[in-house]
């Protein structure tokens, strides 16, 4: 039995690849390590936690005592890595929290696996230390073509001719340019996992992807905010002139990909995951409006009006697009479902859990949580 910590497993990504995992291996152990801050949530794996190979345990990164220890009395061989601070617009108030997380956890996890693995006879053989990371350590591209031209690959079963907005993607061997405090701490966070492997041979893989849509994603991000805000009628911001372009990636797309690259991933690689879907961020606005009227039974459109543009963020990079080729080459991955499909599939959801979304935005499950785990 292979047993595999997954980190910050109860968040909006984690608890789609714990159950992902959960469900396919049941010969395997999965042990989620999660703190509970505010973006995570056990309600997110509800469906899953009474499992016979799954376990919960709640615990800070950046506790190396505890993790080490952890991962002796687990036998672990396998680390999944997702814990991480990662809105932008909370780094550029709290630069702290997001290096002492990011960069500091991530160290904390790494120092842990080399001590635990190396004390065993087999050392490094069928270990894994795998690291999730972000698009947004490479910076910015530039958008010369700001109405989009057909874009020069997309996946094999699109249907649907998608656009690019410039000729110049993010590929692994690019030069790192973060521009935000969240950046930079992944960025940090990067070195520090391929130097592991550079200075101890630790087995390690790094992937960075796009932004991830989907259900159980914390409505403080831009998706879920802005359908609950067309539910309830209230203002949409949209930064600037909503004229930036990032590339969107369904959450399922993203924990098969994972799974896929911690089994047959080269070691000491770096694999870019992508949606293939670039959107600027006014059109995905309009997009979701429409949408989420019509799923109301309300006029197509109608809450056009609740747009509300607003002084741009801080550093905000104009475009982000991935190249996912040498994914789609090596190991013949590519994203299942098309953004059309994938962005009504979240709009239902998000409307169908109205609960599970009031329970978030209220807070109490954070009430809860901590009631519940300081009375122990």
């Amino acid at each position: 039995m292979r047993s595999i910590i997954i980190t910050g497993g109860a968040g909006f990504i984690g608890s789609h690849v714990v159950r992902l995992f959960v469900n396919k291996y049941p010969d395997y152990r999965i042990i989620n390590l999660d703190k509970l801050t505010y973006a995570g949530n056990l309600a997110n794996l509800s469906d899953i936690e009474n499992r016979p190979n799954y376990k919960f345990v709640r615990m800070d990164i950046c506790d190396f005592d505890g993790v080490l220890k952890l991962m002796q009395t687990e036998h672990v061989d396998g680390i999944i890595h997702l814990a991480a601070e990662s809105h932008v617009d909370r780094s550029i108030k709290d630069p702290f929290t997001f290096a002492q997380t990011n960069v500091m956890g991530t160290l904390s996890l790494l120092q842990a696996a080399k001590l635990y693995w190396e004390s065993l006879p087999e050392r490094y053989e069928g270990k894994r230390f795998y690291h999730i990371s972000t698009d947004e350590v490479y910076g910015a591209l530039e958008m010369t073509h700001p109405e989009g031209i057909p874009a020069p690959f997309s996946t094999k079963s699109s249907a649907v001719t998608h656009l690019a907005y410039g000729e110049k993607f993010f590929t692994e061997d690019l030069k790192y340019q973060p521009h935000s405090p969240y950046s930079a701490s992944k960025a940090g966070s990067d070195h520090f996992v391929r130097a592991f492997h550079d200075t101890y041979g630790l087995p390690t893989i790094v992937t960075n992807c796009s932004n991830n849509y989907g259900p159980y994603q914390f409505p403080e991000k831009l998706i879920p905010l802005f359908i609950n805000n067309i539910r309830h009628r209230k203002p949409l911001p949209v930064y600037g002139k909503g004229e930036n372009v990032r590339d969107w990636l369904y959450v399922e797309d993203h924990a098969r990909a994972i799974d896929l690259i911690f089994h047959a991933g080269r070691v000491a690689e770096t694999y870019n995951i992508g949606g293939f879907n670039e959107w600027k961020n006014i059109d995905i606005v309009r997009v979701l409006i429409k949408t989420t009227d019509r799923l109301l039974d309300r006029r197509e459109g109608e809450d056009m009006d609740l747009i509300t543009y607003v002084t741009d963020r801080a550093g905000h990079d104009l475009r982000y697009a991935i190249d996912s080729r040498k994914l789609q080459r090596e190991l013949g991955w590519e994203p299942l479902l098309q953004f059309e499909e994938g962005i009504e599939k979240t709009v239902r959801w998000y409307l169908d859990n109205q609960a599970w979304l009031d329970n978030v935005t209220s807070g109490d499950y954070q009430r809860y949580y901590e009631q519940m785990y300081s009375s122990r």
